[in-house]
């Protein structure tokens, strides 16, 4: 698919971006330390990228709302609901391998 128009393209990593978004709100059993730990990135990341690229298009958007976008709800509902406290090894993993972004 060498000859994908810019806007078929970002149609396409749209609906990833969704998808993955959806599969997050679905697995509330994985913890974002788990995420970090193994991807380097969880879903406190793609708000806060959603929020930078906001701010880049000069749009109002809030760090709260981005985070309701990716968890679809409050984030202090999602993590009353489903967070767990990280234990020792997470913890330990975490700041082992502390991603830089």
């Amino acid at each position: 698919m060498k000859n994908l128009d810019p806007a078929t393209r970002t149609e396409l990593e749209a609906a990833a971006f969704r998808r993955l978004v959806q599969h997050l709100r679905e697995r509330t059993d994985v913890q974002n330390i788990d995420l970090m730990n193994l991807a380097g990135f969880c879903r406190n990341c793609l708000s806060n990228w959603m929020k930078d690229a906001a701010d880049e298009r000069k749009l109002d958007l809030t760090k709260e709302e981005a985070r309701e976008l990716v968890y679809g709800m409050p984030y202090e509902e999602w993590k009353a609901k489903h967070q767990q406290e990280a234990n020792p090894s997470q913890q330990a993993a975490f700041e082992k391998s502390r991603p830089s972004h």
